[in-house]
């Protein structure tokens, strides 16, 4: 019997998309971060350290699961 070859010539493609995606992302919050999240310094209250403590929460669920840390830690 022969092993058929698998295609995944689709599965790379939405793979690549996705990652596209993902560049695409990191890249707005990067120059976002670059502008100090547009905010001026002057009118910087606790809510823009709130907001900021959000985005970090939630990057940081990502990159835990990414590099396996946190509550992903093997």
């Amino acid at each position: 019997m022969h092993k058929r070859i698998m295609d995944n010539s689709e599965a790379l493609a939405a793979f690549l998309a996705k990652k596209a995606e993902i560049d695409t992302a990191l890249a707005r919050l990067t120059a976002l971060s670059g502008n100090h999240f547009d905010v001026d310094p002057d009118t910087l209250n606790w809510g823009h350290v709130g907001t900021l403590d959000f985005y970090a929460s939630q990057l940081r669920r990502i990159t835990d699961m990414a590099f396996k840390e946190g509550e992903h830690a093997e």
